[in-house]
Parts: structure tokens; sequence; C-alpha cells
């Protein structure tokens, strides 16, 4: 899997004339690229600040859903989020909504992970964030809102691929199948982060930081973001702790084994792909796994 190709030319030119002509008191601040993801190009303005702009068209509901829910989820969690500072407008050659968020300090949790003891923070915050039911008006994302049994076909032809090459056990169909059995239809949906991937977190000194990238928040199955201890922490006790301290029940954690299974092969299914850092976070979600089903 490959990232998509940009859509338009996003560049230091361009950023310089959008601050100029919307936010021009921040204009004169440093500019400097920082990363380009699949939805969108990143540049740190000044120390303080970064600046998101969507590289392509399907990355415009995402960005529009963060300006919309995060200054209202900020308030109440205990770890930062990026709730937009400013807000921008589509101008010139450059057609599409775009923000400026604040900047935490760290780096990504990819390539620092947090510390054992945060895996009770992290069920904090989950704990607030899923407080039932969902919005009546929360946004739905049909990749991360859906049922694991959804997406099924996909995730079992890559788990047969993987096993074929000796990439993992068959531990891994075992877990998975294991989660689709405790799929509960019924189970009133909450409001989750639903991409809570090593890459949107953000750690600093062992902590965390901030979470971001919230462009696929939608209502759906907390088990979805509780994939995140296996894909963060590679201390047992510390999963434990942290999914006790959540309160999860054994279909939920059954579903939140699923989700981690979908994740971590999605994710070294990219890496293969030339992401060597999508490569490392899938190899060690699967790895935590097949260590929980020893």
């Amino acid at each position: 899997m490959e990232t998509p190709a940009a859509e338009i030319i996003i560049d230091e030119q361009l950023v310089r004339s959008l601050l100029k002509e919307q936010h021009p008191d921040l204009a004169q601040l440093d500019l400097k690229y920082m990363a380009e993801g699949w939805d969108n190009k990143i540049y740190k303005l000044g120390q303080d600040f970064l600046i998101r702009l969507p590289r392509r068209q399907q990355a415009l509901p995402y960005i529009i859903r963060e300006q919309e829910w995060l200054p209202k989820l900020a308030p109440n969690l205990p770890i930062p989020i990026p709730s937009p500072l400013r807000f921008g407008q589509a101008q010139g050659e450059y057609p599409w909504p775009w923000s400026i968020t604040p900047c935490f300090p760290g780096q990504p949790a990819a390539e620092a992970l947090p510390a054992p003891k945060e895996a009770s923070r992290l069920a904090h915050f989950l704990r607030i964030l899923h407080q039932p039911p969902a919005p009546t008006n929360a946004p739905y994302n049909a990749s991360r809102g859906c049922t694991l049994n959804s997406r099924a076909d996909k995730i079992e032809a890559r788990i047969e691929r993987f096993i074929s090459k000796g990439l993992i056990s068959s531990n891994i169909s075992k877990i998975w199948e294991e989660a689709l059995l405790a799929l509960d239809d019924q189970m009133p949906k909450r409001l989750i982060h639903g991409d809570l991937h090593p890459k949107n977190i953000i750690t600093h000194q062992g902590k965390f930081s901030a979470i971001i990238d919230w462009g696929d928040i939608t209502a759906g199955d907390p088990a979805t973001d509780l994939a995140s201890f296996w894909m963060l922490f590679n201390d047992k006790n510390a999963r434990n702790v942290g999914l006790a301290d959540y309160d999860t029940n054994p279909a939920l954690l059954a579903r939140a084994k699923g989700w981690a299974v979908f994740f971590g092969t999605i994710l070294l299914d990219i890496g293969l792909g030339g992401d060597l850092v999508f490569e490392k976070v899938g190899r060690f979600t699967l790895q935590n796994l097949e260590e929980d089903y020893r």
C-alpha cells in the first residue's frame, strides 16, 4: 500500500501567502516543513503553532470534523488535543479549509514509546472520550465506525498472506476469529478517535503530550481505540493494568484485540510498501498480541 498522491502542490510560498492574507499577525513567524501524511501536509509556525493543510479532496471531511469537534472535546479531556486556534479558508490556488493548531512538545509514539505507567492515563482519557452514548449528531466514518465483521474479507486475506510468508503465526488468525465471535450489534455507539495508532500520539519524556489527527472521529465501537494498548505498550502488565482501569469486559477485550489485528496487519502492509515506521509499528502490535495469546 502506497501513500496517495497529493492533488495540489503545497509549498512554503503558498503557505506564506495564506498567512499574509488571512492571519497577517502570524505571517512573519518562522515556517518549517514538518511532515506529509495521507491527508495533510504539516508546517511548524514559530515555536508554538502547527499548520495543517489538506493535500487531497478526500481529506476535506476530516479537517472539517476536527474544526467542529475538537473545540468541544478539548476542555474535558485529560490529555491535550490539537483544537484549532485559528481557521483558514480557501484562497487563490488553494481550494480547501485549513487550520492552525498548538504545537506540542515531543515525538510521535512510533519513535518514542510511552512509559508503562502511562497506560492508566490512556485508560482515563478513553473512558472520558467514550462516555455513552455517542451524541446523535456524531460524525460517522464507515471505515472506523463499522463492525469488525464488515472488514473481515480484506483482513483475513492479509492474515493468510502474512502467515504464508512467515511474518506472523496462526495465533493471529485465532485472535481474529475470537474477536468476530464477540461482536455485539446491540451495543450503543460511543464517540471514538478511530485512528489511535502511534503516529497520532505524541510523547515527551515518557509521558503523553498530545493525541492528534482526529479526522477519523466517529460513532463506533470503543474497542477500536482500545487497540492502541497493543500498539503502545510492550509491557504486558502495563497493558493489563490499563485495560483493567478502563473496565473492559471479556467481549470488549476480545474485540479490542481484533481491532489491534486490524491495525497491525494494515500498518505492516503499508510498511512493507516502504514506510519503515509503520512496518515497525505493525510488527510491534502483532508481536504483543502473540505474547498475550501464549
